[in-house]
């Protein structure tokens, strides 16, 4: 297995992760029965994940804060991922989400508005740009969709050298998503970007602009996906769920993982929801990734 078999571009955050017994109201105290902070984020956590089911990553976007450079070597540093490529920035204090979990319930806080609108103001990003000698000696890349112009490059190199890509959460017209391999857009997502659209509505339009395969989330409720003509649904696996906490990037990596495999769309499907559902089934994630057998366990199990 060659050393860089997936390149991974996108948001890496470091996550502050607080479990509470009960959902905090307003004008209430609320007791934290567990904290963590990690590294995570879409592409953070996709990383891990793909390291975890033994593949080989290049990582690369965010930048990060200067001061978090040796816990970042250091959660890295055990993984198969190569971040040679990753910005250490004395400048720059690095980008944080702040959730709060309970059971099945979370809210993230964060300060990516502010984020993404000094880069782009300020003409001096804090992310990469993609390389593309890093693209050119992968198998398969995962590309996340929320940094503009990078992220069309990054895009066009996976199309310049044939290496098919799955990405998230961008519109049905987006150039990322018509020539995508595998696109996933979550149930949130579509609150924001189509509010009052139902699943079943976007989903012809997606697969309208695209050859590949999409797939509409829907937390843990039965969700739809097709390619072409051709469509379908899936009962996502039951779990006890101690945490939704990076669910939808575990569900992205094996998304990945299963293109890099050569799965059907069926497939992909099945094991992604697998490895979503182990996700789910422990706190804190980072420190209890999901392995290829316990996935191919459920699997097996759930038949």
């Amino acid at each position: 297995m060659q050393k860089n078999d997936i390149y991974c571009y996108g948001m890496i955050t470091r996550t502050f992760a607080f479990i509470t017994e009960k959902f905090p109201v307003p004008d209430e105290y609320t007791e934290i029965s567990q904290s963590w902070n990690y590294f995570g984020g879409e592409t953070g956590t996709c990383a891990a994940v793909l390291s975890s089911l033994g593949v080989g990553v290049k990582l690369d976007g965010t930048h990060i804060g200067g001061e978090f450079e040796k816990s970042f070597r250091d959660f890295f540093g055990c993984k198969s991922v190569d971040i040679d490529s990753v910005t250490f920035d004395k400048d720059f204090e690095g980008i944080a989400d702040y959730v709060i979990v309970t059971g099945n319930k979370r809210t993230p806080l964060g300060s990516y508005g502010h984020f993404y609108e000094e880069s782009f103001q300020s003409g001096k990003p804090h992310w990469n740009t993609p390389l593309e000698d890093d693209i050119k000696d992968c198998k398969a890349a995962a590309v996340d969709p929320f940094f503009g112009k990078a992220s069309e490059m990054a895009a066009e190199y996976c199309i310049k050298h044939g290496k098919p890509y799955v990405t998230i959460d961008c519109g049905y017209d987006s150039f990322i998503h018509k020539n995508a391999a595998v696109t996933v857009i979550s149930g949130e997502s579509i609150k924001s970007t189509y509010p009052g659209k139902s699943h079943e509505e976007l989903l012809p339009l997606y697969l309208a602009n695209s050859k590949g395969l999409t797939i509409i989330t829907n937390g843990g409720s039965r969700f739809i996906y097709g390619r072409g003509n051709s469509t379908g649904s899936f009962e996502p696996y039951k779990v006890n769920a101690v945490s939704t906490l990076g669910a939808g990037d575990t569900f992205k990596a094996g998304c990945v993982y299963g293109l890099f495999r050569g799965f059907s769309d069926e497939k992909i499907v099945q094991f992604a929801s697998a490895a979503a559902a182990v996700a789910i089934s422990r706190y804190p994630l980072h420190l209890n990734l999901p392995t290829l057998k316990e996935i191919e366990e459920l699997r097996e199990s759930s038949k």
